[in-house]
């Protein structure tokens, strides 16, 4: 890891939250700037004690006794070297479910009401709640600094592999018709699909997921990932990437989705 991507590290220290175990079994709230900094290290690839040490700059001691209280909260584990039976492997063990930041300090215009009003309720059609229900819960989260990135992408993948079974088909083209019939009457997004290769590009026009969130720079789109990694994933019979590599919330015009077959 470079020294300068240790400098951010150091800078920014949003709260994590970790599933302990299987589902269910408990939570782990990180808050320790030098724990934050392991995590995010193993986030990125496995580290030997002896990288993690040179990386962030402190004494093996504070090192070991950091590691060994995630471990003990079940949030990392470790294994042996197989070239080199005296090291130890640390990776993460747990479930990321979201991180807490300082919230917004003034109040985010998307959340406001006169911009709910103007643009899910009084929009000359009749109220889409779950539409309204959504965006605010999303813009609510944003203007408190709570990020659940990886549950909102977990639900997608649970309803993506709920639904497959309607929309699946035997011709590749009748599946991709059935899918953007599906988002379009659902008033999910306007879908169109190109492929190249083992690449099959996913274009998502008037999403219902991000349209109207405020521009964070990042990809939002976590339910709609979701939803086509289990139908491709299904459909495939094999396991696949989604990146989102455009997004409202980035500034763009249409999202746009990549997935890939996983080698």
């Amino acid at each position: 890891m470079k020294s300068t991507d240790i400098k951010e590290l150091k800078k920014q220290k949003p709260i994590k939250i970790f599933s302990t175990g299987s589902w269910g079994s408990g939570v782990n709230v990180v808050k320790s700037p030098v724990k934050l900094m392991i995590l995010s290290m193993l986030k990125e690839s496995e580290m030997e004690f002896d990288e993690i040490v040179r990386n962030i700059g402190k004494s093996k001691s504070t090192v070991s006794v950091h590691l060994k209280a995630l471990r003990n909260d079940g949030v990392i584990s470790f294994k042996i070297n197989p070239e080199d039976q005296r090291k130890k492997i640390f990776y993460i063990n747990s479930r990321f479910l979201g991180e807490i930041k300082p919230p917004e300090p003034v109040e985010l215009e998307e959340q406001k009401t006169n911009y709910l009003i103007e643009n899910l309720v009084d929009t000359g059609e009749n109220l889409d709640f779950s539409k309204l229900g959504f965006h605010t819960l999303r813009s609510t989260l944003i203007q408190e600094g709570i990020n659940i990135d990886p549950l909102l992408y977990a639900t997608g993948v649970k309803i993506g592999y709920s639904i497959y079974d309607t929309l699946k088909a035997d011709d590749f083209d009748e599946f991709i018709a059935n899918l953007t019939n599906f988002w379009k009457e659902n008033s999910l997004g306007d879908l169109s699909f190109s492929v190249n290769g083992e690449k099959i590009t996913v274009k998502k026009d008037e999403c219902f997921e991000c349209t109207l969130l405020p521009k964070t720079g990042k990809p939002a789109c976590l339910v709609n990932s979701g939803m086509l990694n289990a139908l491709f994933t299904s459909y495939l019979k094999k396991e696949v990437d989604v990146v989102e590599v455009n997004c409202n919330c980035m500034g763009d015009e249409s999202c746009i989705f990549e997935i890939e077959p996983l080698t």
